[in-house]
């Protein structure tokens, strides 16, 4: 019958003190919600994708809460250039009209959603996936952006949160599911809205007063002038940075939401790198972390 060579004494002491390290944080964080937006490569690549799923259930085998609100602006893009219809963005928000509604309804609450669904529960998780139209959740009007000139644009089935209703996620939680979410708002009529997932995930984490909101990305978190890693920022630090300059782009829609959340109630928000395997646990359960936290005031 073969035998396991036994572990070198270095590298049992190794195991157990990255055990350790992360025994406070485990009963820190006990019966505590933590709000996870994923997206970017960790949605992607194979292995980033199972690191993602086994970090997961992970956290909620040892306590924690972890809801996960998704993207998936490649996968709509794909669908679309199969169908023959070209993607239009107007200041970072996709147009979208009624035919196009109708694929990102597809991708998010379908395809999407189900594959993250089944990735977590293929790992040891009891993930249930849900769009914001189920139990009508996520109350949303459509948003209309300003102009040049200040005139409202108007870009389609686009949508701005108006409330969330926390009961259905908190049963779940209850019930030791892992809430996985497509970004999908519901109208006063009944109509879908496609709506921002780092605006979703951020209001949600302030709505089940979550103790952490975790953005994953695919960059190393903010980054000073130089391209250093900056963390421990504070909501006043953080409009200091943007004042100078410092950050811009496509990191100002994350920052946004990561500032409303910290001011609003959830503890720390995290900007992590998702090309990083495990990068949730790195940040949960360890000191050093691999992303940028942003501390309430």
């Amino acid at each position: 019958m073969p035998t396991v060579a036994p572990i070198s004494a270095q590298t049992a002491a190794e195991k157990a003190a990255i055990l350790s390290e992360a025994l406070p944080y485990i009963r820190r964080f006990n019966d505590k919600t933590i709000v996870i937006k994923y997206g970017g490569n960790a949605m992607t690549d194979e292995d980033l994708k199972a690191s993602f799923a086994q970090d997961v259930v992970l956290l909620k085998l040892v306590g924690l809460n972890p809801v996960v609100v998704h993207g998936g602006g490649p996968q709509i893009n794909d669908l679309l250039e199969r169908v023959g219809k070209q993607g239009e963005f107007i200041q970072g928000m996709r147009v979208t009209d009624a035919e196009t509604m109708e694929i990102v309804e597809m991708v998010l609450g379908g395809l999407v959603n189900k594959e993250i669904v089944s990735l977590i529960n293929q790992h040891g998780g009891r993930a249930v996936g849900l769009t914001g139209k189920d139990g009508h959740f996520i109350r949303a009007k459509k948003l209309l952006l300003k102009g040049a000139e200040g005139e409202p644009v108007d870009i389609g089935q686009v949508g701005e949160i108006e409330s969330i209703d926390p009961e259905l996620v908190a049963l779940l939680d209850t019930r030791d599911f892992i809430p996985v979410i497509a970004p999908i708002g519901v109208g006063s009529e009944g109509e879908a809205f496609n709506i921002n997932a780092d605006l979703v995930a951020g209001k949600l984490a302030e709505t089940l007063k979550a103790e952490k909101l975790i953005l994953m990305t695919n960059t190393p978190g903010v980054l000073d002038q130089k391209g250093q890693l900056l963390t421990g920022l504070t909501p006043k630090l953080v409009d200091s940075l943007i004042a100078d300059g410092t950050l811009s782009g496509g990191m100002l829609p994350k920052i946004g939401s990561a500032l409303d959340a910290a001011r609003n109630g959830v503890n720390s928000v995290h900007i992590i790198d998702g090309r990083v395997k495990h990068a949730l646990l790195l940040e949960v359960l360890t000191n050093d972390g691999v992303g940028t936290m942003i501390c309430a005031d």
